[in-house]
């Protein structure tokens, strides 16, 4: 019965969503709206969203859209925003941040439109678009226009426009300074305020211009400034300035600083290029350069040249806190018998040869053991994984979310966290729940947490259990539940799962098995549960169990008379 008045409900609130939208009542439309939003019924709104969308309900095709986006419908989504993005400010700011996400110059007309319709955040980032051309001042100067009290949002990001556009000054105070006394040593700590932002360069790409002239002004006068400038251009820059970065290096090196050559070696490194490597932090650590002489080391170690490495090794002070651990190492890779083939680096020759010959899983397995072993950096290895990604292999693509994770770069390592997820890597399918929970579409969440649980775990299990029991499927939610309790009651999850379990079993009629686990978890329910959550998630928090008040209700349970009991 409870389930046909649900359904009854749920059919009246999605045609009166429609009729709403066809006589042209925006606001009715967004009342019945809410209703399957806060109700947490987005699989039962969007066929009612995609009719109210036909009939010209803006905020059904903003709505949509975002839950289109969400599930990884990009393309539907930015139809659906283009639908009423000329009408709806929300439309305009959720099209405009696509086609941001997606590097489409277009953003910027559709920020421009929802400012014009009055929101804010529109404003905010037109301004940001502004300091990402290299003009900060102008940002600042933007943003400040017509800016009410009210406005604080405003404020944090013309404080920090102001703040770059004051660090250049400074920065280019203290350069002229420098020049005009031929000072070098002046010139190398000029530019030293750069070196800590790093931040506002990858989200402000257009100060890499402003910042990279100093730098190179810096560098007439200083070989340490040129390493300086090489290690911005290697760093900050999207595109490869290997040519530049190499040419700056070897001037600095030539004209007799020794962090050059360290330098060297750790680009090299970081690119794949492993021989190189060994050459320049043999003449850094031939030097006395102490990062020179660890890393060499660290670089024979990994290729189980463990003679070598230790000999270099033992250059380094004994008594410096990095030899240690790294003695014990090489102490550990002696006494192994063989080198598992993941880390034998010298594979590495052979599988690159197969991989330029177009074998897709050796230029995934070459890409793969440079990063997990040969100290490779995550931007150089991704030609090396997509191409088995984009061929299906799901490790692959798994593996691609993690570097993309690692470069910062959050709309890549979600697209390849959900193509890894779709294909069956449970860590993923983890993850996509996860990510399904923070936008709040809890059904979406739920199929994901139940996939992740394929894997077998009791983690996963218990948070399956935990997303049905939520949702109130509480004899579905049972077995996983039970599996996560005998398999990770000691686990740092098993209090939660002491509650969640102990709550199924109390709304299934056992009564007395859920008494003895509700206790279990309202005993550490705070320290072990509620204090690891967001206090200010209002709709996290009243979907939480309240395991005292389960238990309370599981005890009255037991202590009611039992209907067919006798006098």
């Amino acid at each position: 019965m409870a389930l046909q008045n649900e359904a009854r409900t749920i059919e009246e609130r999605g045609e009166g969503l429609v009729a709403a939208a066809v006589a042209g009542d925006a606001e009715a439309a967004r009342r019945h709206t809410d209703f399957f939003v806060l109700g947490r019924r987005v699989d039962e709104g969007m066929p009612y969203w995609e009719r109210a969308v036909e009939a010209g309900d803006a905020f059904s095709a903003y709505t949509l859209a975002r839950y289109r986006k969400i599930r990884g419908d990009r393309r539907e989504a930015e139809r659906l925003y283009r639908l009423a993005a000329d009408r709806h400010s929300g439309c305009a700011y959720g099209l405009a941040v696509l086609l941001q996400e997606n590097g489409d110059p277009e953003a910027a007309t559709w920020f421009r439109a929802g400012w014009d319709m009055g929101r804010l955040d529109c404003k905010i980032e037109l301004g940001k678009l502004l300091a990402a051309e290299g003009k900060p001042d102008e940002a600042a100067e933007f943003l400040m226009k017509g800016v009410d009290i009210g406005d604080i949002a405003v404020f944090r990001w013309v404080q920090l426009f102001e703040h770059i556009r004051e660090t250049f000054d400074r920065v280019a105070d203290a350069l002229e300074a420098a020049e005009d006394t031929e000072d070098g040593q002046a010139a190398g700590e000029a530019v030293e305020p750069l070196e800590e932002m790093g931040r506002e360069f990858k989200d402000y790409p257009g100060l890499t211009d402003e910042a990279g002239n100093y730098f190179r002004r810096a560098g007439y006068l200083s070989p340490v400034a040129l390493v300086e400038h090489a290690i911005f251009l290697e760093r900050h820059h999207a595109d490869d300035r290997w040519s530049e970065v190499g040419e700056l290096l070897l001037r600095s090196h030539t004209e007799g600083y020794d962090g050059a050559a360290f330098v060297l070696g750790l680009f090299n490194e970081e690119r794949g290029a492993l021989a190189e490597a060994e050459h320049w932090y043999i003449l850094a650590a031939d030097t006395g350069h102490r990062a020179g002489r660890v890393r060499l080391s660290d670089l024979l170690r990994r290729q189980r040249r463990l003679d070598e490495a230790e000999a270099r090794l033992r250059e380094v002070d004994p008594d410096d806190e990095l030899v240690p651990d790294r003695l014990a190492k090489i102490a550990q890779l002696r006494a192994e018998d063989e080198v598992p083939p993941e880390q034998d680096l010298r594979r590495l020759p052979e599988l690159r040869e197969r991989a330029e010959a177009g074998d897709v899983q050796a230029s995934y397995a070459y890409g793969k053991m440079l990063y997990e072993w040969g100290g490779a950096a995550a931007r150089w290895m991704l030609p090396w994984h997509e191409p088995a990604a984009l061929a299906g292999d799901r490790a692959a693509a798994a593996d691609l979310r993690w570097l993309y994770d690692d470069l910062g770069e959050p709309v890549l390592r979600d697209h390849w966290k959900r193509i890894a997820a779709e294909a069956g890597d449970h860590d993923a399918c983890g993850a996509m729940a996860r990510l399904s929970d923070h936008h709040k579409d809890y059904q979406e969440a739920e199929r994901w947490y139940i996939r992740a649980a394929a894997d077998n775990s009791a983690l996963n299990a218990m948070l399956a259990g935990k997303a049905i029991a939520q949702r109130g499927g509480y004899e579905e939610a049972e077995p996983y539940l039970r599996k996560a309790w005998e398999e990770g009651r000691d686990e740092a999850f098993g209090t939660e799962t002491a509650g969640y379990y102990g709550l199924v079993l109390n709304r299934t009629g056992r009564h007395a098995e859920a008494v003895d686990l509700l206790r279990v978890a309202a005993e550490q329910w705070w320290e072990d549960v509620r204090s690891r959550y967001d206090s200010d998630d209002l709709d996290m928090l009243s979907r939480m169990l309240d395991p005292e008040e389960e238990l309370e209700a599981a005890e009255q349970a037991l202590a009611a008379p039992r209907a067919d009991a006798g006098p």
